[in-house]
């Protein structure tokens, strides 16, 4: 995974007319810039920034469709019912969520609350072995699930992984259900969830000693994690 980190350099106040302007590194003012320092600023980010959570759903193991669509999935791009009304293409009465509960279909509804589809963090939690996240909003959610079973870049790149795959799993099964009249119950939802991060992982790594029987019980254990 990725990890970036905001490096600012700036001109050093006050500006005076008989000395030159210069550069800081802004990590480390006593030192100034080094390869060490740069590393180190790097790879010790314990956490992903709230306001750039959308720069962290691009993760070299998911195909490039599924980053896009959580990308419009935080800046509230998708084509959700709440969405499609405001912009006139649906009636006001054709607000209801594809799942039934009578609910508006808006992206934190369809995503967090509902009770079809929103019940589905409880069952990967349970699978994966981590604590459920509660939260108001779907960049607060995307952090704190990121963030949920520890602070290593391995253990962060997982769970992001698996957030995207969630991610996926719900709207595709929310596409289905709108214009081809299917539904899946949400444990065959969950064994979707498995299977694509199951196969993203392994297209990527060749080398990565996976069984997928393993990995349906236990992926932590399968990664090394615990």
């Amino acid at each position: 995974m990725d990890t970036w980190v905001s490096i600012k350099y700036e001109c050093a106040p006050p500006v005076q007319d008989h000395s030159s302007d210069r550069w800081q590194w802004q990590p480390d003012l006593d030192n100034g810039y080094t390869v060490r320092g740069a590393y180190q600023s790097l790879t010790t980010q314990d956490a992903v920034h709230l306001d750039d959570a959308a720069d962290f759903i691009w993760h070299s193991q998911v195909p490039l469709k599924v980053s896009i669509l959580a990308w419009r999935l935080l800046w509230d791009r998708l084509p959700t019912k709440v969405n499609l009304i405001t912009r006139g293409i649906l009636p006001a009465v054709a607000h209801y969520c594809v799942s039934g509960c009578r609910e508006v279909e808006s992206a934190q509804h369809l995503f967090l609350s509902c009770s079809t589809f929103g019940s589905l963090w409880s069952l990967v939690s349970s699978w994966i072995g981590s604590s459920l996240v509660m939260a108001q909003t779907l960049s607060d959610h995307f952090v704190q699930f990121t963030i949920s079973a520890g602070g290593s870049r391995a253990r962060r790149s997982f769970m992001q992984l698996i957030w995207l795959a969630c991610v996926w799993v719900v709207w595709t099964e929310r596409n289905h259900r709108l214009f081809r009249g299917s539904a899946n119950s949400s444990l065959h939802m969950l064994d979707r969830i498995k299977t694509f991060s199951y196969r993203w992982l392994k297209a990527t790594n060749n080398t990565l000693a996976l069984n997928c029987h393993s990995w349906w019980s236990c992926p932590m254990l399968c990664l090394g994690f615990v």
